[in-house]
């Protein structure tokens, strides 16, 4: 009867065998992100920004690292990614930035999902490449507190290298 449903609905599952997206649906966040960016769309609800996340979930492939906390990663060649600023305040900035040959990241927090289409990342030499991404005036302002990245788990895998698991700041020299 499940199967009767989905092939009337156009429904299918996804990787985890829990999410569920339209068959045709074919948008990435970032798909959804542009469309608002040109006036295609106003705002973005679910359940479209669930499809799109699932979806891209399933772009991933199955032979995939997923980001865990204590994950130390290196990057394999000078490459462009996204990074945010926090604030003590409800603003969140950035933008984007290179991060160079042998440059290393590792991942702070558990992500929220088992299966995260991206993780956030903190830089193993954080004081220098805070100097080097963060403009001097964001650094000094008053309600600047820190930086991160935000690079998706196929980037992760695809042009990094993960060095090792369970990696601790703090008891790294």
């Amino acid at each position: 009867m499940i199967k009767f449903f989905k092939k009337i609905f156009g429904i299918r599952k996804q990787n985890d065998g829990n999410k569920l997206f339209p068959a045709d649906w074919k948008l990435t966040i970032s798909d959804l992100m542009d469309e608002l960016k040109s006036g295609k769309r106003k705002e973005i609800k679910d359940p479209e920004m669930t499809w799109a996340r699932e979806y891209e979930r399933s772009l991933i492939p199955s032979n995939y690292h997923f980001p865990r906390k204590g994950d130390l990663y290196v990057a394999n060649f000078d490459q462009e990614v996204d990074f945010l600023t926090s604030w003590s305040a409800p603003y969140t900035g950035g933008g984007t930035t290179m991060l160079f040959k042998d440059e290393q990241v590792w991942v702070d927090t558990n992500p929220l999902d088992e299966k995260p289409i991206g993780t956030y990342l903190l830089a193993v030499n954080y004081n220098e490449l805070e100097k080097r991404i963060v403009s001097e005036s964001d650094r000094n302002a008053f309600k600047y507190d820190s930086f991160y990245f935000h690079i998706s788990t196929k980037t992760l895998n695809e042009n990094f290298k993960l060095l090792k698991t369970g990696f601790d700041k703090e008891n790294f020299s």
